[in-house]
């Protein structure tokens, strides 16, 4: 019997080993102990004319703010938002996602909006993925992305926020499924020093900056598992279901597969119209804001685009889906690839 206890306890001991190297090779300890923050400061954004101007401008047209965070009728064309919902939050509409996710009421108001929330409370949501009450916010809000906001672009945006119209609108906290509950913890990663502005001396280098906070490789990169397939940055085929329907979205990269055939006019007029000549744009996809933009940092986006790697990847929204080797989805002429 000592015999037998003695086994019984080296076999736990290997086992409780093997686990715990297990666990420290693979997804880490953080799903465990709570995403990495830092604590938060006392700092404020000082309003100005100019903080404002700019802040609407990020907000409202490129960064998705607005977008995300207000319900919309996704039936017509360009998805209005209801008259006085601005920034009120919504659940986010997409299928597929692990559990019920809230983009939380962003207005100053006081008991169900982000009227109590600090200016370093909004700034560490906005770019390091830690909320107000301290959890790892789904990685459907693009923080990943936000890393690179500056702090004067930073610091716009809350200015902006804080002077939306007060919305009452409740909401529940989201609901995540387990385990990804916990494995999202992994990705937060503080800010410890500020973030200067990006060089945007050139139109690319302009577009690139533009382009990673209008979170476009987010929507046009195929994901299996929530993370983007190596290779097919711009590639399209990620699965979009939702009010709007089922949509695959498009190859972006200059592939003749892609968007090869766009010239600068043609691209802007698409951000503008929601149409490409005839064919009409999913609501899903945001002209209805990128149509705000100027034409100096439309034709940025574009001069950037030119540049990405051309994949060879062909995606037809008008055709029945079938299997995409590829992307690993199903969407139209997926077994073309």
């Amino acid at each position: 019997m000592r015999l037998l206890a003695r086994i019984l306890r080296y076999s736990f001991l290997i086992l409780l080993l093997l686990a715990i190297a297990g666990i420290t090779m693979t997804i880490g300890w953080r799903p465990f102990f709570g995403a990495k923050s830092r604590v938060l400061t006392s700092k404020t954004f000082t309003s100005s004319p100019q903080r404002l101007i700019r802040g609407r401008y990020l907000a409202e047209s490129i960064t998705g703010c607005m977008g995300c965070h207000s319900p919309h009728d996704w039936v017509q064309h360009d998805a209005p938002i209801p008259v006085g919902m601005e920034g009120s939050g919504e659940l986010m509409p997409i299928g597929g996602l692990p559990g019920t996710i809230y983009a939380p009421n962003l207005t100053p108001d006081q008991d169900t909006g982000a009227g109590r929330w600090s200016d370093d409370q909004l700034a560490r949501a906005i770019r390091e993925g830690i909320g107000h009450d301290g959890r790892a916010l789904f990685p459907l809000m693009p923080y990943q992305n936000f890393r690179i906001l500056s702090e004067e672009d930073l610091a716009s945006i809350v200015v902006f926020l804080r002077t939306l119209t007060p919305v009452r609108n409740a909401l529940p906290q989201s609901q995540i499924i387990f385990p990804v509950k916990y494995l999202i913890r992994e990705a937060p990663q503080p800010l410890s020093e500020p973030v200067a502005q990006a060089d945007l001396s050139t139109s690319i280098k302009r577009g690139a900056y533009l382009t990673e906070i209008a979170n476009c490789a987010v929507c046009h990169t195929p994901q299996v598992r929530g993370a983007a397939l190596a290779g097919m940055d711009f590639a399209g085929g990620f699965i979009l279901d939702g009010p709007w329907g089922r949509v695959a979205s498009a190859n972006i990269t200059p592939d003749a597969s892609g968007i090869s055939y766009y010239d600068q006019s043609l691209f802007i007029q698409t951000l503008r119209t929601g149409y490409v000549h005839t064919r009409k744009l999913s609501s899903i996809m945001p002209w209805h804001e990128f149509r705000n933009m100027t034409d100096e940092d439309l034709a940025a986006i574009f001069a950037y685009m030119r540049t990405v790697k051309p994949v060879s990847h062909r995606v037809d929204n008008t055709e029945s889906p079938t299997y995409c080797r590829m992307c690993k989805a199903a969407h139209g002429f997926g077994d073309k690839n």
